[in-house]
């Protein structure tokens, strides 16, 4: 089952205890879903749960049934009204005129209260939204075909303390999040605490993941960095010993040459403590540098 089948599943698990919220629940699903007309209702989903939830959500708020309902469980099942007498009814439920209105928009009358506002957003999101598994990458959305609706739903969730990204789409008008932390909110808020949840749990390997794949390119660069210098500092010492200089060094030079040629991998520092007595890494690294410069000389 995919996250976004998993989070619809979670969905309609919950009760629908008020008319009102049953009424809010079906008006986001109208708004949301593949035709909405005074003609004609056309509910398209492949949610399974969705599907049983439907039938009684329209029971529930308007007291009518689908006219036509799907013929299996599998893929794609339709939910169907013809009967412009329900529709119309439907319209007037929601305050809006069938035979008048042009252009769907949302009715803030029937969404006064908060549990109201959550379950039209709720049924939005289990008819025209769609979350993306979290371990690939971060994208909430919900489509409709109506513009202006679309607007209102955007000034609706700013409302309640949300802030979808808007894009137009094959005529359709999406209302998306990409970041991690308003998915997880949406969600919980919605009624989806687990799958939020799960939002979470893969941001978190995902960050620690990523820190570890940092810690192992920056141990990586900076052990090829010491390989170059350790390079570079024995073709020195190899030059100079060519031309007959190394012996005439001071002593600690030679004494600096001697431990890198015996130690070629060794890091400045393990170098550094293997002298007797110890010196500083800066020390050392001075030593080298000047090595380094007597063989360019």
């Amino acid at each position: 089952m995919s996250f976004c089948s998993k989070t619809k599943t979670e969905l309609c698990k919950l009760p629908v205890s008020r008319t009102c919220c049953a009424v809010a629940e079906c008006y986001g699903v109208l708004l949301f879903c593949n035709t909405f007309s005074p003609q004609s209702i056309r509910i398209v989903t492949e949610s399974r749960d969705f599907a049983q939830r439907l039938p009684k959500l329209f029971q529930r708020a308007f007291g009518l049934s689908f006219d036509q309902m799907p013929e299996s469980e599998q893929g794609k099942q339709i939910f169907a009204m013809e009967n412009t007498k329900k529709i119309h009814l439907i319209y007037d439920t929601f305050g809006l005129e069938a035979a008048t209105t042009v252009a769907l928009s949302v009715n803030l009358g029937i969404l006064e209260e908060s549990c109201c506002r959550v379950s039209f957003l709720r049924g939005a999101f289990l008819a025209g939204g769609s979350v993306t598994d979290p371990e690939k990458r971060y994208h909430l959305e919900l489509v409709t075909s109506h513009l202006r609706a679309s607007r209102e739903v955007r000034r609706l969730m700013e409302e309640v303390g949300f802030a979808p990204k808007t894009v137009n789409r094959a005529g359709s008008h999406v209302l998306y999040f990409k970041q991690s932390d308003q998915i997880e909110d949406f969600l919980t808020t919605l009624g989806a605490p687990v799958c939020a949840m799960g939002v979470m749990e893969a941001k978190v390997e995902k960050d620690l993941r990523n820190g570890v794949n940092r810690r192992v390119n920056c141990e990586t660069a900076n052990l090829g960095k010491a390989v170059d210098a350790a390079q570079e500092q024995l073709a020195a010492i190899r030059k100079l010993e060519e031309r007959g200089l190394l012996g005439e060094l001071p002593e600690k030079l030679r004494e600096t040459a001697a431990l890198r040629k015996a130690y070629p991998e060794a890091t400045l520092q393990e170098l550094a403590q293997s002298l007797s007595p110890p010196v500083s890494k800066s020390a050392i690294n001075h030593r080298m540098r000047k090595l380094i410069e007597l063989a360019r000389q």
